[in-house]
């Protein structure tokens, strides 16, 4: 059994924070063990918790197009996210995405320490500010600091940019978005040439 199956079969009886008990399965990352990009989210949303899988709803095709863009194929990526049970509210028969407290991303921290541990990206691309919290352990305002290296012990290269769900819910920014995403991934792409 290799190293990533070990942690996985460990995180999928995680009860280090509450959260196991609404969601309807433990979501663990997904990909090659020697990834050269590893990609952290936030948390899996409702079709990631009920799949079982890392990205599989609507704001993975949003990802899954920013990298096909940026000439990073997906199948070569590990994804993951920070948090790995599926924080949500009712509203009506719809479950919602509720983000995460600090201490449930760091109940979940050993997990993707264990992953990073795993894997050995050359760049880990955090989506979203929980993510890049998590990964580089102070709070980063994505809006000044997404496409732009930083600092942490993890991989030679980190980079912050907009969370897929972010490039959905945007209305208006939609477009603007999605290339800012589009562009960062680009940046980690010329760094893994």
């Amino acid at each position: 059994m290799g190293e990533l199956d070990a942690l996985r079969k460990a995180a999928a009886g995680c009860r280090a924070c509450p959260l196991w008990k609404n969601a309807t399965q433990t979501v663990f990352g997904e990909g090659p063990e020697k990834a050269l990009v590893m990609l952290v989210g936030e948390q899996p949303g409702d079709q990631e918790d009920k799949q079982g899988h890392p990205f599989v709803g609507p704001a993975g095709r949003i990802l899954d197009e920013a990298l096909a863009a940026a000439g990073i194929p997906r199948d070569k990526a590990y994804v993951t996210n920070a948090v790995k049970h599926f924080k949500w509210k009712a509203r009506g028969k719809r479950r919602i995405h509720d983000k995460p407290n600090w201490s449930e991303v760091a109940a979940c921290h050993l997990w993707l320490e264990g992953e990073v541990a795993a894997v050995r990206p050359r760049a880990i691309v955090a989506l979203g500010a929980t993510a890049a919290r998590a990964v580089v352990g102070r709070t980063v305002a994505i809006t000044r600091e997404r496409g732009r290296p930083l600092e942490s012990d993890l991989a030679p290269l980190i980079v912050a940019t907009f969370h897929p769900s972010a490039v959905l819910r945007a209305q208006d920014r939609k477009d603007e978005m999605h290339a800012a995403l589009t562009n960062d991934l680009r940046v980690v792409a010329r760094h893994l040439a």
